[in-house]
């Protein structure tokens, strides 16, 4: 068939666009990510043909999921699990999280799930129902709990419950202490910003960076023992190396910036930053390629390879933030991970059409198209729903 296509500009516009990007090809024994941990946020499969309402919640397809798991497994990467990426409080909670948990630690190999975090939270709390830090507490225990029931790694989430209640520092400090004292082994924490979720606005019970800067630090050095790092998601940079230099020795900080992401994981002379990113869902071949390149002390791959990916990532997290999930899942349809482009909670429908033909050329710009005869079928398909015949 013919590459060509023709893609709908933002003005209105059909341009003819031609595929050609080179594909890139992972090593086969890949060494993602040497002296940097690396975790990509996974997205989640949904069924399409479930009889169940979107409204009434998800519907997966888990052997597509947990396929998608092993594909970022062997590439050397681990997987940070029912967090954001996966639609967590937008469409995916609790109830279902924790059966996707407890799947994708069954289908790994017994070392492979050291590479598996998994996020824990106080979604089953509704945040207009908490009432005080003590209802935020239980709700992360009985999160907790569940997880390392499976024999799991934890990620503490950001809690909208806690978010709600905290009447200021001091209750993140005892909501954060109580919950990690009955952690059995090192957690990540997240420091998730209000691009990404509304409400989290004034996190750490301070409105300003420093202020909340400040009390992050004095919980991480009060519980130092029971973290092994905090990923922040602030999309700026400035502020995760202000941060990075400032914890103890032994706590890593895992990069949540999908803007500034190949800086912050090359470092400076004064550290770097591990990853735990959602780009790295869509991005995952040339994440392994150029953390293997860097492992091996290639710094001029690990550049060539990821600076292409930066506009994809930089168009992908967009404003509105929180819907850059609809990007992420757009590319696992393209590469033939799934085969449909149905979202739990209808996501699908969050970004125009002009941002779909973007994703589509920057992704093949970036070598991330793996088979563009099927990515530009796909493309056409998605197109023809919306009138377009390209």
């Amino acid at each position: 068939m013919s590459l060509s296509i023709a893609l709908p500009t933002g003005d209105g516009q059909l341009v003819d666009y031609t595929p050609t990007g080179e594909p890139l090809i992972a090593p086969s024994q890949p060494s993602a990510g040497g002296s940097r941990v690396a975790f990509a946020a996974a997205h989640v499969v949904a069924d399409p043909l479930s009889e169940k309402e979107p409204s009434f919640g998800p519907a997966l397809d888990y052997p597509a999921t947990l396929a998608f798991r092993r594909h970022l497994l062997d590439l050397g990467l681990g997987v940070a699990e029912a967090m954001d990426t996966s639609q967590r409080g937008m469409g995916l909670y609790w109830e279902d999280a924790k059966h996707l948990i407890r799947h994708s630690l069954e289908a790994a190999d017994v070392d492979e799930r050291e590479r598996i975090f998994s996020g824990v939270g106080t979604d089953q709390l509704d945040p207009d129902a908490a009432r005080s830090v003590d209802d935020v507490i239980r709700a992360y225990l009985e999160q907790l709990h569940t997880v390392q029931g499976f024999g799991g790694r934890v990620i503490m989430m950001a809690s909208r419950a806690l978010a709600r209640v905290a009447r200021g520092p001091e209750d993140y400090a005892t909501v954060y202490g109580r919950v990690l004292s009955e952690a059995d082994r090192p957690a990540i924490l997240h420091w998730l910003g209000e691009m990404f979720d509304p409400a989290l606005a004034g996190y750490w019970g301070a409105d300003g960076f420093d202020r909340a800067l400040d009390t992050a630090l004095g919980v991480i050095a009060a519980n130092a023992e029971k973290i092994d790092g905090i990923k922040i998601s602030l999309l700026d940079d400035k502020k995760e190396i202000q941060m990075r230099r400032l914890l103890p020795s032994g706590v890593r900080m895992y990069t949540g910036d999908d803007f500034n992401y190949p800086d912050l994981i090359k470092g400076d002379q004064q550290g770097y930053s591990d990853a735990l990113l959602g780009i790295f869902d869509p991005i995952a071949p040339a994440a392994s390629i150029a953390l293997t390149a860097l492992a091996g002390g290639d710094e001029a791959t690990f550049d060539e390879v990821l600076a292409p990916t930066v506009p994809l990532s930089r168009l992908i997290f967009r404003a509105p933030t929180q819907y850059y999930k609809t990007g992420v899942v757009f590319m696992a349809w393209l590469n033939g991970f799934q085969e449909h482009f149905v979202m739990i909670a209808g996501a699908q429908a969050m970004r125009p059409i002009g941002y779909f033909s973007d994703v589509f050329q920057l992704a093949d710009q970036a070598g991330l198209l793996r088979d563009p005869e099927l990515a530009v079928a796909r493309m056409k398909r998605l197109l023809a729903v919306y009138g377009v015949e390209a």
